[in-house]
């Protein structure tokens, strides 16, 4: 298995937040990064949404960086880590705006860029955005399909039932021959949309005993394939640098293996900046070299 961080500080969301990530900022997320990059941690990760409600927030998090500009600024402080929006709400951009905006960021980075992509939920965003939350499913696939074909292509063509573009250029784009895209969500019909339409599954909130009921009947499914990208999240936030937890920790990560899971995103309880670069070193150096 590989292991990336679900990056703390750039989205503070009320079931895994840290209280020191409020005053958090640039400097300590720099410092993270590095950490990671010289550690060989895989990915970071970064949310999109544009605005939430005041009335959504202590559920949602209010707080969530825009995965553009942060992973410009980390791409250009690190070498090997890549970058997984995680995820950026299709229905709210053109495919096109998508291949130039971050085909431009994968070029930036050397091609250390993964697509994380979802349908979106938050109907209150769509309104306010102008995008149609009725349907929005139907424009979500067809946008998959025209991001495959547009991403990386300097002259794109597509003609599908929502968009449609030709004889326009597209540079810079990325450098990448096919970004990985991953999907996000919860459902079954999210897992399904990630293997008819992406390279992998990165869903959000499902225990352990969740996801082993949906991939046990996924797996039957004509559309079950590999390779495949299942990249699960820990249920549980553990201290690697506490032996008793370690061990917990390692245990964890067997049921997941057990799963398929290729990627893990990971998450740890911590307290402050030092504590959590002290569990990135303890993980990379006592727990990751198990699962190689």
């Amino acid at each position: 298995m590989r292991f990336g961080l679900t990056t703390p500080i750039v989205t503070r969301h009320p079931a895994n937040d840290a209280a020191w990530t409020e005053d958090a900022g640039p400097a300590e997320l720099s410092k993270i990064a590095l950490a990671a990059d010289r550690l060989g941690y895989h990915h970071l990760t970064c949310s999109e949404h544009t605005a939430i409600p005041t009335s959504v927030a202590p559920v949602r998090g209010a707080r969530y960086y825009d995965p553009l500009a942060t992973f410009g600024f980390l791409a250009a402080q690190t070498t090997r880590l890549r970058f997984v929006t995680h995820v950026l709400v299709l229905p709210y951009h053109h495919p096109l705006e998508i291949a130039k905006r971050y085909g431009t960021l994968d070029r930036l980075s050397g091609g250390r860029l993964v697509l994380g992509v979802g349908v979106g939920t938050l109907a209150e965003e769509f309104a306010l955005l102008g995008v149609p939350f009725e349907g929005r499913g139907a424009i979500y696939e067809d946008a998959l399909r025209a991001l495959r074909a547009a991403f990386g292509t300097r002259v794109p063509s597509y003609a599908g039932s929502h968009f449609r573009f030709g004889g326009q250029i597209v540079d810079p784009c990325g450098v990448q021959a096919r970004i990985p895209i991953w999907l996000g969500g919860r459902t079954r019909r999210s897992l399904r949309r990630a293997l008819v339409f992406g390279d992998g599954w990165d869903p959000f909130g499902l225990s352990l005993a969740e996801l082993e009921g949906m991939l046990a009947s996924a797996r039957r499914w004509p559309e079950w394939r590999t390779p495949f990208e299942l990249v699960l999240s820990l249920e549980e936030k553990l201290d690697p640098t506490d032996a008793g937890e370690r061990d917990r920790l390692v245990a964890l990560l067997e049921r997941y293996r057990a799963l398929g899971a290729t990627t893990m995103n990971l998450r740890f309880r911590h307290a402050g900046l030092a504590q959590y670069l002290a569990q990135l070193d303890a993980f990379a150096t006592d727990v990751a070299p198990r699962f190689a």
